[in-house]
């Protein structure tokens, strides 16, 4: 798919950005009796997709397989927006520069063209920044602002939504 877009490959951390986490339960989110979206993550979803960018999950998650954070996704009807997954089961890795290195690699795409968004700032924002990927910090907890060349924040995917419209 070709966009000219910028950050043509955007990245989703899973728990807490696409969805809310509840480390509490240790069975695998499909199995969870509900699961609750982040407001505003449909809408941006979809707008991302039909802007012609790919949408990739990128989770440190290492309870779920991809098949089953698929389920998960597909329970809210979320899942036809991922073209990847990415998780501890199917890489071996957990959130780090070896593990976007590997997502780089397997997209065969250089860091320019990513770009990672999540709630944690060392390991969505400043482990992908130390691969020359862009990162946008998810806060919606507190009013801190953390900005560079490399990231920005964002306390709702309202915001984020707008942020990505005002790329063009």
């Amino acid at each position: 798919m070709t966009t000219n877009n910028p950050y043509p490959i955007v990245l989703f951390d899973w728990g807490d950005t696409i969805m809310y986490d509840h480390p509490e339960r240790t069975a695998p989110v499909i199995e969870w009796e509900t699961i609750e979206l982040i407001e505003g993550i449909a809408d941006l979803l979809a707008y991302l997709h039909t802007s012609g960018r790919r949408i990739a999950l990128a989770t440190s998650a290492d309870v779920s397989d991809e098949s089953q954070i698929r389920g998960a996704l597909a329970r809210n009807g979320l899942d036809i927006y991922f073209s990847y997954v990415y998780c501890f089961k199917n890489t071996g890795l957990t959130k780090s520069e070896a593990f976007y290195r590997h997502i780089l690699s397997d997209l065969n795409i250089p860091a320019s063209d990513a770009m990672m968004i999540g709630d944690h700032f060392v390991k969505d924002v400043q482990t992908p920044n130390a691969v020359g990927m862009f990162a946008v910090w998810f806060n919606p907890k507190s009013d801190e602002i953390r900005k560079s060349d490399l990231h920005t924040t964002v306390y709702s995917m309202k915001e984020l939504m707008e942020f990505f419209q005002s790329l063009g």
